[in-house]
């Protein structure tokens, strides 16, 4: 018996992976994530399989479930929104699994930043621009943030920044940002991304605040924060240079 943790992308439902799809429906039951999980991917379980939504239940409960799963020989798909290493919860279902000696598997999803990526039609890594992207959350009522991981450090690199969970937090947001972007730095606020009714927000760190609370906007939304957003004249990348000489573009040879 296995638990399969399986990241079930942003939300499209078309976004899964083809593995992760293939595990949900080899599973006799299926943990899944329902707050943030498209009922759609359900589909793909098997017609008598076990369902759970787990948005209700905490970890001993859902561990339970695990082990009830595991005493009668049957595959569980473990299913989470986007990809199961970021804010997923995964690494203490991971270590209790450990201790109770049940097998487990990873399998990787679309990640919400990558999805907002293709719906604003952005490369967050510009030469010249930006070529490193901080993945982060700011401290509210959720776990607090180590210490070095707070915006004013982290926001002291220039980087592109993918601020989750912190929509209702963008005045600290923005205060904290502006003295190393400037009030001009163009933001993206992009509302459940790749769903049905996604929403972005476009602004900058001095009014993209109002401008979501204007749309009441109060969760699930990824901030997006970084010159890549605008940048105009940016030289192209060495990769696709005619004079870049690599492996598989040897240099040419010459005559004579």
């Amino acid at each position: 018996m296995t638990v399969h943790f399986i990241g079930a992308g942003p939300g499209a439902a078309d976004l899964i992976t083809l593995r992760g799809r293939d595990l949900i429906a080899s599973c006799p039951v299926c943990l899944y994530a329902g707050s943030l999980v498209p009922e759609e991917i359900l589909g793909h379980a098997p017609a008598d399989a076990h369902i759970v939504d787990t948005a209700s239940l905490h970890l001993d409960e859902i561990i339970a479930e695990m082990v009830t799963a595991h005493e009668k020989g049957l595959d569980v798909a473990r299913v989470h929104s986007g990809d199961p290493c970021l804010y997923g919860a995964t690494g203490e279902q991971m270590r209790r699994l450990d201790a109770l000696g049940i097998e487990y598997t990873i399998t990787p999803g679309v990640p919400a930043f990558a999805a907002a990526a293709a719906t604003l039609k952005a490369e967050f890594t510009l030469p010249d621009v930006s070529q490193t992207i901080v993945l982060t959350r700011t401290s509210m009522k959720a776990t607090a943030m180590p210490n070095r991981e707070d915006l004013d450090t982290l926001g002291s690199s220039g980087a592109t920044l993918a601020i989750h969970l912190s929509v209702r937090n963008l005045r600290k947001v923005s205060a904290d940002l502006i003295p190393h972007y400037g009030e001009d730095c163009p933001v993206a606020v992009v509302y459940r991304a790749s769903w049905p009714d996604e929403v972005v927000i476009r602004g900058t760190l001095a009014d993209i605040q109002e401008k979501v609370r204007a749309a009441k906007i109060t969760r699930t939304a990824l901030i997006i924060v970084g010159r890549v957003l605008e940048a105009e004249g940016w030289r192209d990348s060495a990769l696709y240079h005619a004079d870049h000489v690599h492996v598989l573009r040897p240099r040419k040879k010459t005559q004579g």
